[in-house]
């Protein structure tokens, strides 16, 4: 702090201006001159555009059919499995026309499992996508 001296001899304290302004501060707050009113924080989402959200609804709507048609598949092999005799007959065609055909019911409970359990484990990573999936 700093001190001032009079011509008479005394000292005079500059902590009293300091004092004075801040009462007035103080003042002007309590009146409401100088408040500042503060304005609520709102997180603002950022602005997605129409043709993104249409692109993200077809995605989601493809991701859906996916499923749909896992689901129809696993019914059909379900369906399948449970429903199978000794007469059953399993058929591979490619696009040239090689075939290839076996009656050999262990080699048809072989591969219709196989398929089944990649079928189930396709669908469960299809749902997590659409679990997960934000618009």
């Amino acid at each position: 702090m700093e001190t001032k001296v009079k011509s008479n001899g005394t000292a005079k304290k500059v902590n009293a201006t300091i004092k004075k302004e801040v009462q007035k501060k103080l003042t002007e707050e309590a009146i409401g001159k100088t408040v500042t009113p503060e304005k609520p924080v709102v997180a603002k989402k950022p602005e997605i555009n129409l043709d993104d959200r249409i692109q993200k609804f077809e995605k989601l709507r493809g991701l859906a059919n996916q499923r749909e048609r896992l689901t129809e598949t696993l019914n059909e092999l379900t369906k399948f499995n449970y429903n199978q005799d000794d007469s059953s007959s399993f058929h591979i065609r490619d696009s040239r026309n090689l075939e290839f055909k076996t009656t050999n019911t262990n080699l048809i409970k072989l591969v219709t499992t196989h398929l089944q359990s990649t079928l189930e484990q396709r669908k469960s990573e299809i749902e997590e996508q659409i679990v997960q999936f934000e618009l």
